[in-house]
């Protein structure tokens, strides 16, 4: 039995923003004639939107279709009736990205999860560091990002990079 994988359209293809040396590795039309690319370095979406792996929050399959939430709390929907290949090359992607994660706590009221991602496509071990705070502490709280910045120092430190 042969499984049968159909080519991204040459037309589709020509129109991405890829990087030189960037594969495609899944793709999947959406139900208004787009595309959503998986490549090895980046996910591509309908309007010339790309998101590089490290800057994916959460990206989640609903039953309208795909849901991406970015690092920068930016949010991205794409209906996609048959996904093929997306979603298992989605997770194992941005679960390759993470390098560490760890939680720590900042007292009585919550902490931080502070998250080492690799930069797909860097030369060198190029990490990219996210402090995500839990939900109801206020990230611009100056003292509260001096505890951050000084858990995330600690955290490089026994990581040793």
């Amino acid at each position: 039995m042969r499984l049968f994988r159909p080519k991204l359209p040459a037309a589709v293809r020509a129109a991405l923003d890829l990087e030189p040396g960037e594969r495609v590795l899944s793709h999947a039309a959406t139900a208004d004639g787009g595309y959503v690319v998986a490549t090895d370095r980046a996910l591509h979406l309908p309007a010339g939107v790309r998101i590089g792996w490290h800057l994916i929050e959460h990206a989640r399959w609903e039953e309208t279709g795909l849901l991406v939430t970015g690092t920068d709390g930016s949010a991205h929907r794409a209906a996609v009736p048959e996904p093929g290949l997306l979603p298992e090359t989605i997770k194992e992607r941005v679960t390759w990205s993470i390098v560490a994660s760890r939680h720590v706590r900042l007292g009585d009221r919550g902490g931080v999860r502070l998250v080492a991602r690799r930069t797909p496509g860097a030369d060198g071990p190029d990490l990219r560091w996210d402090l995500v705070f839990d939900q109801g502490l206020d990230p611009a709280d100056p003292g509260l990002r001096a505890l951050a910045e000084q858990a995330l120092e600690d955290v490089r430190r026994s990581l040793g990079v």
